[in-house]
């Protein structure tokens, strides 16, 4: 029986439709209203509440949409008992599981109410809360170029806590790399001192929510958006977490999904509404990575659909946010974990997925709520074909023309995944260093290049030393490019070791050290049970990240390129590059070398930001072979090297 009756409004009528029916319609709109009240044995049924999302609100925040879960909700009449905050609007689904209600919070206060449902068979009620929200202290502060990232995918990370490892239905196998490992939120607060001496001061985790699901370790197929899943924690946990990198001068990133679900999701059997996915589980597009459709204003309606309609990997159902109850509530699912956590930041997966409008109105909320917060969003197809001018169609602080929308994402900034395909071609595929070069010379694409997060690799690539030709020498080199150019650097958890790792998930193995039983002796959070291999590699990137730590100009500068060929680099790093030396602005040279010789490197200072430049500082490097004159500056580059020089 698909009965549609309802307190206020249905979603598929309206009482205005209904008065112009015929008269036999109408007897059977009464016959068809009376059986979704009483029930088809005449039996009137009591509504049932079950859930509330958003689980608990605060005042001072904007009127949440609540999506009330249950039975028997058609016909209900929806009230607030104790407290002075309004229902605005009902809506209820069809089968009477659902019900979308607006709550009025301008008036109210904080407190506990109960929020109760009724018919003619009875009455029920749900207890729910609107808290005070926090002072403005705890708000989020953001993350910029001033920050260095750490990636950490928690179920690989470590162990805190092997009482959560065996979830009913869930697989948990340490030898199976497709299955729960173990690692939760607790694992990542007993470590981080190991991370706060490295050097990093930002944690990005992979999402926190519930996937019920044997091999959903990674988080990213939701089965609820309002609970932490029990493999990696508590909601206390979370916040603890936070609480501790907030009380060490760190930050937290989260990672959102506003593009899909799991495939267990309860929604993907029993949806709110008719649209509330594109497409169903038996009929759906299979999502495409062609993001260039998008850019294009010829492009065919099909091939756009293709990206923003699809069901990720053909499995994952694809969110309609064109539908505003389902828009509104995955942007106040987000302001919910902001809120809860006060986190820093929010890496948004599958971003290019979603369409531009979404996303245009999530960051004009969050921005209003969060002014501080800052978002990074992930533009990656897997391949390695990813043009500066693509990436830089997503950025925020631009309108686009392109596709069929002209607007400005107001995303923070999109990863740098052209510089992740460039710094691999250059250090491991023997590509000219010249790439690299005329990769920056793209920059000017960027409404804010100097916020482009890069990196070396991720979750969702291979591992760098898998590469092949791949030595620790150009891993080195690599992270001594990307600790000291342009953007906000993000490392891979276990790259700052020399970790291996070949496609997923092979390169999302565990992180030695954070799960016992060990199956070697090697511990790589403490220095004393580190490889050999291991050790190196940590200590070159540890002292890496303090050099990138006290330079100003290798956090904030802006970035000029004064030189290249097939095997060397050399830009510039200042916090004003149109003033030289002469105007008392500061300036750090960087000099890299990919060849397996020693290169002498002459530079002419002349009409560069260098000119005025009179004194150096070898800050990485032979001290004794940087010399400078009134106009040039020469220097030895070891082989596979990295030479820095402070100007004045």
């Amino acid at each position: 029986m698909d009965c549609s009756c309802h307190a206020a409004d249905a979603i598929d009528g309206s009482l205005t439709k209904r008065k112009h029916l015929p008269s036999n319609h109408m007897l059977s709109f009464v016959l068809v209203s009376l059986l979704c009240v009483v029930g088809p044995f005449g039996l009137a049924q009591a509504p049932v509440l079950s859930k509330i999302d958003p689980p608990n609100w605060w005042t001072q925040l904007p009127d949440p949409m609540l999506l009330v879960q249950g039975e028997h909700l058609q016909g209900a009449q929806f009230s607030v008992q104790n407290s002075n905050t309004t229902i605005d609007l009902v809506r209820t689904s069809p089968n009477g599981h659902w019900a979308f209600l607006k709550l009025g919070i301008k008036s109210a206060k904080p407190g506990s109410f109960l929020l109760e449902a009724r018919n003619s068979a009875g009455a029920t009620s749900f207890p729910y809360t609107l808290a005070a929200r926090e002072k403005a202290a705890a708000n989020p502060q953001g993350f910029s170029s001033r920050d260095t990232m750490y990636l950490i995918m928690t179920d690989r990370f470590a162990d805190g806590d092997p009482d959560n490892n065996r979830q009913p239905g869930m697989t948990y196998d340490r030898n199976d790399p497709h299955a729960w490992h173990g690692g939760d939120l607790r694992g990542i607060r007993q470590h981080l001192d190991y991370l706060q001496d490295l050097g990093v001061n930002t944690v990005w985790i992979t999402p926190v929510d519930q996937n019920r699901e044997p091999d959903s370790y990674h988080g990213y197929g939701t089965t609820d958006m309002y609970k932490v899943d029990e493999h990696f924690g508590t909601l206390a946990d979370l916040t603890a977490l936070a609480t501790d990198l907030h009380a060490r001068g760190m930050k937290l990133v989260l990672d959102i999904v506003p593009n899909h679900v799991g495939p267990a999701h309860p929604w993907v059997e029993d949806s709110p509404t008719p649209d509330w996915f594109h497409g169903t589980k038996a009929q759906h597009r299979l999502a495409q990575g062609n993001f260039r459709a998008l850019m294009d204003p010829d492009a065919s309606a099909r091939d756009r659909k293709d990206v923003l309609d699809g069901w990720f990997v053909d499995l994952l159902p694809d969110m309609n946010q064109e539908n505003p109850l389902a828009a509104q509530y995955l942007i106040q699912n987000t302001i919910w974990w902001v809120q809860e956590t006060s986190a820093d930041g929010l890496r948004l997966d599958t971003f290019p997925y979603v369409g531009r409008q979404f996303w245009h109105d999530f960051h004009a909320r969050l921005t209003e709520i969060f002014p501080h917060l800052t978002t990074v969003g992930e533009v990656f197809n897997g391949t390695f074909a990813m043009p500066p001018m693509l990436n830089s169609f997503f950025a925020g602080g631009v309108i686009r023309s392109g596709g069929t929308t002209d607007i400005d994402t107001g995303l923070y900034t999109p990863f740098d995944y052209p510089f992740f395909s460039v710094i691999r071609d250059v250090t491991v595929r023997n590509a000219p260093m010249t790439d690299l070069a005329n990769l920056f010379r793209q920059d000017s694409v960027y409404p804010h290049p100097d916020r482009l997060v890069t990196l070396l690799g991720s979750h969702d690539t291979k591992r760098f030393m898998s590469e092949p030709g791949a030595t620790p020498e150009k891993l080195l080199l690599a992270f001594g490019i990307l600790l000291t150019t342009r953007g906000t650097p993000v490392i891979y958890s276990g790259d700052e070791i020399g970790m291996a790792g070949g496609e997923d998930p092979d390169n999302r193995r565990d992180f030695p050290g954070g799960f016992e039983p060990q199956k070697s002796s090697t511990n790589a959070f403490l220095p004393a049970r580190r490889s050999t291999d291991e050790a190196s590699v940590h200590d070159a990137v540890k002292r890496l990240l303090l050099l990138r730590n006290r330079v100003k100009e290798l956090q904030q500068g802006k970035q000029q390129l004064v030189q290249s060929d097939e095997d060397t680099i050399a830009y510039v790093r200042g916090l004003n590059l149109k003033r030289g030396c002469a105007a008392g602005q500061g300036r750090v040279l960087v000099l890299a070398n990919k060849s397996d010789i020693v290169r002498r490197l002459n530079i002419d200072m002349n009409e560069t930001s260098m000119e005025g430049c009179t004194r150096s500082e070898p800050l990485l490097g032979d001290k004794h072979s940087v010399q400078v004159s009134s106009h040039s500056i020469s220097a030895d580059v070891a082989p596979l090297g990295l030479t820095v020089v402070q100007l004045r």
